[in-house]
């Protein structure tokens, strides 16, 4: 896992140059915590936001990623993705022997604001039970090599799963590597499909597991190595340690969320339907987007609070539509926002929109990089206790005056909707 140099490089750990740390921060020695001498800085300057991002060594036009999944399943459509101009391709998961993954049809469903069936409401969820690539692993790697022929200042990066098997990893490391892809991405995290073979979430759920199969992996890499993490476990900071102490550059969060879409109230079959049946799959969408932001805010203030903010990175994932989705990850220490139902819904185009929506943001706050908020409102979470003695405090001081009911007594059947609404923030 030496450092090269190259984009496609792998910087260690311990032997990342000075450089390198400033090359990634550029800002970081220059922007106190608060933030505040920074803004009134920026507030005389007239330049456009660069959107730009350097995350583990490599360099992005923008923070925004294709997730990994159909939008990334061939060479046709990351091609669109680069054309379109994503900061990154992460290609759909491959294995070894793509001849054990079958796919059915119909695989997604969605879920729609209003009643259940609804055909014309917002679509805020979607389900999948789709399993990694079904394409044969040499297809794949052949597509690799010819996207990084034709877009060799791109990023792309490649998603891989295998079984409990450390030769079975040494070699999918060893053949994707070989095309030029940048760095690796490894799905702990897929929550359907093959758990018996000690895949996907088997592991991300399993420290002990995790532990093993990551040291295989960084053992062997020797480009930047991403844990795409679960969020079906109680505490996702555990394993995100665990993947970081051993080694891996990276995490994503989160993952699909195990869920049953719906059932059909006319047919009493579950959604997605096939042949009269279903299983559990994989929630994505708008509805996940506030799960998503308390996962990556645990996990970003964890690595801040136990490894070097300059050396770790974090990728936040889940319901991304609008360029202030991202800016809310990035605000929670993300250095990367992917996207994967949202391209799904909108097509590749969407990109634009959330670049212009991003820097719309900044603009408004005065901030030129996108180190310059990073991390900013992780600060103004703290604990329960500590709000009531805020809040407290404030009321003695005469600074503000409590909203809504003093007691839980006060409640009243009459007044229930209005006591409600007195007491909600936005």
């Amino acid at each position: 896992m030496a450092s090269i140099g190259l984009a496609s490089a792998r910087p260690s750990n311990h032997h990342r140059s000075l450089a390198d740390g400033l090359r990634a921060r550029p800002l970081a020695l220059a922007v106190p915590s608060g933030r505040v001498s920074f803004r009134v800085r920026c507030s005389q300057s007239q330049t456009e936001p660069d959107l730009g991002v350097t995350v583990n060594g490599l360099r992005m036009p923008n923070p925004f990623v294709i997730g990994s999944g159909p939008p990334g399943t061939n060479y046709t459509v990351m091609k669109r993705a680069f054309d379109e101009g994503w900061g990154a391709v992460i290609a759909k998961t491959v294995s070894l022997d793509a001849a054990k993954v079958i796919n059915v049809t119909p695989r997604y469903a969605r879920l729609r604001v209003g009643a259940n069936g609804s055909a014309k409401g917002q679509i805020i969820g979607w389900e999948n039970i789709e399993l990694i690539s079904d394409r044969p692993l040499e297809t794949m790697l052949k597509e690799f090599k010819q996207l990084k022929e034709e877009y060799p200042d791109r990023i792309l990066i490649a998603s891989i799963m295998e079984e409990y098997n450390k030769a079975a990893w040494e070699e999918l490391i060893d053949r994707v590597e070989q095309t030029g892809i940048d760095a690796l991405e490894i799905n702990f995290s897929c929550p359907h499909g093959m758990p018996e073979r000690k895949m996907g979430a088997a592991v991300g759920q399993d420290c002990a597991l995790l532990e093993e199969v990551c040291g295989w992996i960084n053992a062997k890499a020797t480009v930047p190595v991403w844990a795409k993490m679960t969020p079906n476990i109680t505490d996702i900071t555990q394993p995100a340690r665990v993947a970081l102490k051993s080694g891996c550059e990276g995490v994503s969060a989160i993952n699909t969320i195990m869920s049953v879409m719906g059932i059909n109230l006319h047919t009493l079959r579950p959604e997605p339907c096939v042949e009269g049946y279903s299983t559990p799959g994989g929630y994505s969408c708008k509805a996940v987007h506030p799960i998503a932001l308390g996962k990556v805010m645990n996990i970003s203030k964890m690595m801040r609070s136990e490894f070097n903010d300059a050396d770790h990175t974090l990728s936040g994932i889940g319901g991304v539509e609008t360029g202030g989705d991202a800016a809310e990850f990035i605000l929670l220490g993300a250095h990367t926002v992917q996207v994967c139902t949202g391209v799904m819904m909108h097509g590749y185009g969407l990109v634009k929109q959330l670049c212009d929506e991003l820097k719309d943001f900044m603009r408004m706050h005065n901030f030129s990089t996108i180190e310059d908020f990073r991390g900013t409102s992780l600060e103004y979470f703290t604990t329960h206790t500590d709000l009531v003695r805020r809040q407290q405090e404030a009321i003695r001081q005469r600074k503000a005056i409590k909203k809504g009911l003093q007691s839980d007594k006060d409640w009243t059947g009459d007044g229930f909707v209005k006591e409600t609404e007195s007491m909600v923030s936005n």
